[in-house]
């Protein structure tokens, strides 16, 4: 069964940066469009940003210009550079397979990892 092992979160201070890295287990994600969810407490899951196979990216509006996704060579491995973080990003956040177009909304299918726990706070 695939399994994702997301990981970087943290503490971060507004306006500070984290970087979030999730892995693929096999070799088979690199086929398919990657995206970053989160969930904040009592709200619903969200997509933030997509990348597909070929590289294209895109993002949320309410993430756009300060998150950025990115792709290993081998396709498997997934990144989220995160800048100008705010006390709103603070939710777990995890990584799936991803739509095309972007769908905030969008439930992938197949299982989730535990996800990785950023919070945003002075």
């Amino acid at each position: 069964q695939v399994q994702y092992v997301e990981s970087g979160g943290g503490l971060a201070q507004p306006g500070g940066s984290l970087r979030l890295s999730c892995a693929a287990s096999g070799s088979w994600f690199r086929f398919y469009n990657g995206g970053w969810y989160r969930q904040a407490p009592g709200k619903q899951r969200e997509l933030l940003a997509l990348i597909t196979v070929g590289g294209t990216t895109d993002y949320g509006d309410f993430v756009k210009g300060r998150f950025t996704i990115s792709r290993d060579d081998d396709g498997n491995t997934i990144y989220l550079e995160m800048n100008s973080l705010k006390p709103e990003d603070t939710a777990v956040y995890y990584c799936n397979r991803g739509p095309w177009p972007y769908r905030r909304d969008y439930e992938p299918p197949g299982p989730w990892g535990q996800g990785t726990q950023v919070t945003v706070s002075s």
